[in-house]
């Protein structure tokens, strides 16, 4: 989905790197063309500096987006997702970075979250980026305690598994 999307703005880097960000951030467009994120409007000299363009592009992006029915309807429902990531160190959370060889495959959530379970791990937030819009995606767990190493080592040793940072 990721490539039709983009796909669509083939031809204009800019616009483009507004879509990503868009996506990125989950803003949305709403029906006047403007960016925001909620009922917030977020103006475009804002979104423009952020993606690296001119705000005009900012604006051909957003009128491209409400011309097209199928982007429409994504980037009118889009939304954000708060993450405890960035707060972790300061609330005292953990936070365990998970790399997958096939992110695509089943299970993969539910066996390593199971895993903290069963070690009576308690989860507060789990989080993972989308295959179709990364290009290397992650799970994150949020946990309200440091990991013990050996369940640390068990995650890692799981053949799926790619990599492990905490």
């Amino acid at each position: 989905m990721f490539d039709e999307i983009m796909g669509k703005f083939e031809g204009s880097p800019g616009q483009q790197a507004v879509v990503r960000l868009l996506l990125e951030r989950g803003f949305s467009v709403n029906e006047d063309g403007r960016v925001v994120s909620g009922g917030i409007e977020i103006p475009d000299t804002g979104i423009a500096r952020e993606a690296g363009v001119d705000r005009r592009v900012v604006d051909a992006t957003t009128t491209a987006v409400l011309k097209d029915e199928e982007l429409r309807r994504i980037f009118a429902n889009i939304t954000a997702v708060p993450s405890l990531m960035d707060l972790a160190p300061v609330l005292d959370l953990t936070v365990l970075t998970v790399e997958v060889g096939d992110p695509d495959a089943s299970g993969i959530v539910a066996e390593i979250t199971g895993m903290l379970a069963d070690a009576g791990i308690s989860l507060r937030q789990v989080l993972s980026d989308d295959p179709e819009f990364a290009d290397e995606p992650k799970l994150y767990l949020i946990a309200d305690e440091e990991l013990p190493g050996d369940l640390l080592v068990s995650i890692r040793d799981l053949s799926y598994v790619r990599s492990v940072e905490f």
